[in-house]
């Protein structure tokens, strides 16, 4: 039997341990929309960019060790035109951008940094210029 064809990805969630200050730095920093919050506000959804994002409480600490996660984190694409403003304003929002890079010859190529939520989960910002899964 072969597996099926997957359409893409319908949404992932992200543990917190504040739902609502989470939502509010995922909003104003990060750039998604808020759609709905549980009425208990134990889950926010948002959108980013057309893929939604549910924000869940978690107990915590969520990372207890900040660091850079071995590589686990969550991508957000931006266009070319607005890849050094959203970097502006991670910083001017007092926000470390950890590491930034522009990779190429990959499988997922573009200008690119990282840096923390609230509770330590890995973020990253970039500016997509290819996908070899495109070709596949």
């Amino acid at each position: 039997m072969a597996a099926p064809k997957l359409q893409g990805l319908a949404h992932f969630s992200i543990p917190v341990s504040d739902v609502a200050a989470s939502s509010e730095f995922y909003e104003n920093i990060v750039g998604c929309k808020h759609l709905f919050s549980t009425p208990p506000g134990n889950m926010s959804f948002l959108d980013a960019g057309g893929m939604c994002i549910i924000l869940c409480k978690h107990e915590s600490p969520i990372n207890p060790k900040i660091d850079d996660h071995n590589g686990v984190h969550h991508s957000f694409m931006l266009d070319s035109e607005d890849f050094d403003s959203a970097l502006e304003n991670l910083r001017a929002n007092d926000v470390e951008i950890f590491f930034e890079e522009d990779r190429q010859g990959g499988v997922v190529n573009g200008p690119r940094c990282y840096f923390h939520d609230p509770d330590g989960t890995v973020l990253e910002y970039i500016n997509l210029t290819s996908y070899s899964g495109t070709n596949a």
